[in-house]
């Protein structure tokens, strides 16, 4: 009879929620890379703006002022963006770690499980071996001992004292 682990369909089940997980995390990670994406175009368009502004004209500096302190405001605000999706990444880490020990704790047990199967199919393999060794080594006793009584009989046939007494 082959190995079946009798908590398989609850390893099936965390193996499936792991994956989810990691999909999630996979999720929360392009987050924060599309953030990042987001900061860094925001980044070059202030260095572009400032760039421009030393070439224009003075009466467009205040435009270009407000237009800073808007990419600015817009910076931090991406960058409290990132720090929520940092967060968010942190914890759905959190969560893919302690799945992924639950599942390393089923595996490990089912791991556990089929060894004593295996042992155990060793033992009862060597017990019913030991059996039927058992069993020839009764039948070739149990065939020794008639042997010599067949040739302990014929003896006896032989022997002139049994023929005359046992006529």
């Amino acid at each position: 009879m082959p190995f079946r682990y009798r908590l398989q369909k609850i390893l099936d089940f965390r193996i499936r929620k792991k994956e989810e997980q990691l999909q999630n995390v996979r999720n929360a990670q392009a987050l924060v890379l599309k953030i990042e994406g987001l900061i860094e175009r925001n980044n070059k368009e202030i260095a572009s703006t400032r760039q421009n502004m030393r070439q224009a004209d003075f009466i467009m500096y205040e435009s270009y002022d407000t237009y800073l302190k808007h990419l600015y405001v817009k910076g931090e605000s991406l960058e409290a963006d990132r720090q929520k999706a940092q967060e968010a990444l942190d914890v759905e880490k959190d969560k893919l770690r302690e799945l992924e020990k639950a599942v390393k704790v089923l595996e490990k047990h089912k791991e556990h499980c089929r060894e004593a199967y295996i042992e155990e199919e060793k033992k009862a393999e060597l017990k019913q071996l030991s059996e039927v060794a058992i069993q020839k080594y009764f039948a070739k006793t149990k065939e020794k001992q008639e042997e010599e009584q067949e040739e302990l009989l014929k003896e006896l046939m032989k022997n002139p004292l049994y023929n005359e007494e046992g006529m």
